[in-house]
Order: structure tokens, then sequence, then C-alpha cells
């Protein structure tokens, strides 16, 4: 059974904030280091103490980092008002940045399924060795180091 952690006279201790929302306890300090969520104060003996907030807005956190946004996005989704014309056209325009993301993301992985099924192709385990990995050790020679390569080189993800 999982622990309980109470209701503190000013909120909730980190423990029951990561067991509600979702997120794990190091996450939610690396949240706040990132400056994403600030918890209420501090208790009598020093822990961190939440609220109700707090906990919507690591769930918040959650859903937009299982949809692959940065943290830079899901800052800038936070510091919008929902009630807020102008805000959503802002949201919009993040939305639409990360769909760039997202499709950028999706030739590279179809670059790498090309490469991964060109690459299975080259040996079908019947000759004397392995032509797949004799193909990564040659490909390997063959690349760059890290400062001959520049800010452009090809990433995989």
């Amino acid at each position: 059974m999982a622990p309980t952690y109470p209701l503190t006279a000013q909120g909730y201790r980190i423990g029951e904030v990561a067991a509600r929302s979702g997120v794990s306890a190091a996450n939610i300090r690396y949240y706040e280091k990132e400056g994403l969520i600030a918890p209420q104060g501090r208790s009598d003996n020093s822990y961190r103490v939440y609220g109700d907030a707090d906990i919507h807005t690591l769930r918040f956190v959650r859903l937009c980092r299982a949809m692959d946004m940065s943290l830079d996005e899901v800052r800038t989704l936070l510091a919008l008002d929902l009630r807020s014309k102008a805000d959503c056209a802002t949201a919009r325009e993040a939305l639409d940045g990360h769909l760039g993301h997202v499709s950028a993301r999706l030739a590279e992985l179809q670059a790498l399924e090309k490469d991964l099924r060109r690459l299975r192709d080259r040996c079908d385990g019947s000759d004397g060795h392995c032509h797949i990995i004799e193909a990564l050790h040659a490909l390997a020679d063959a690349q760059p180091a890290a400062k001959e390569r520049g800010s452009s080189a090809h990433r995989h993800v």
C-alpha cells in the first residue's frame, strides 16, 4: 500500500504532490529549479509545501512533456491566460512551432527507419560473417570527429 502524506496546515509535502500529480519528486525539484513551479513555502521543519494549484500545474507540465514539448514551450504556455484572446494566438503560435519540430523529427525518424532497413538487408545470417556488424564498423570509421561535424551534423532521435 502506498504511503499517505497528510495535508499540512499550509499544503502538501512533495511526496503527496508527486503521488497526486504523477510527477516524481526529483522532477518536481527540477521543475522548481527551471522556474516552472514554486512551492508555496516551507513548513516548520523546512519541507517544501505545495497546494492544489501546484498539483494542477505539474499535471499540465507532465501532459505537455508527454507531447514532447520542450521546457521553453511549456514555460510559454504556462505564462498564458486562458481567458485572453491575445494569449490564444500566442498558444496557437507555440503549437505551430511545436508541430514544426514534430514534423522535422518524423522526417528524421523516417530516414533512420530507411537506414536501419538497408542495414538489416545486408545480412540474412547465411554467410560466414555478419555484414551488419561489418557495415556498422565501416560507418563508424567514416564518421567525422565532433569538431569536424560542426552544428549541422545529421542527428537521429
